[in-house]
């Protein structure tokens, strides 16, 4: 009896994962739609800093979505360092800043080349392509 309610919960929380990745997705894709349609109907030319920060935006959440629908260690470094990169190349913040975005980042390359198998990342690596 135990099992089958835990199935059930299993299930359960993968519809609602699934359910919410689709909501993202097509936000996200709302949002690049405005985008688009301010810069070629409108005539409203972002500057370069709004630009990035809305499309790097929709990348981070895009990789969210990939995470949420797949959801291993892979995904989820992919994740925090498209995240953490995106914050390096948008905030203007004292050198301090950047240098722990850098850190981060550095972390994030040590825990994958270090922590998970090799063999492990090679084969999600490969479902994901």
């Amino acid at each position: 009896m135990h099992a089958k309610v835990e199935r059930i919960i299993h299930k359960i929380l993968t519809v609602v994962e699934i359910a919410l990745a689709v909501l993202t997705l097509v936000v996200l894709v709302g949002n690049l739609g405005v985008e688009i349609y301010n810069i070629v109907f409108c005539g409203q030319l972002p500057t370069t800093e709004d630009f990035l920060h809305n499309i790097l935006a929709v990348a981070v959440g895009l990789e969210f979505v990939r995470m949420l629908v797949d959801m291993t260690p892979a995904n989820i470094l992919e994740v925090l360092t498209v995240a953490i990169a995106r914050h390096i190349i948008i905030s203007h913040e004292d050198p301090l800043g950047l240098l722990v975005g850098i850190v981060c980042l550095a972390g994030i390359f040590a825990v994958r080349r270090f922590l998970i198998r090799h063999k492990d990342m090679q084969v999600e690596l490969s479902k994901a392509d």
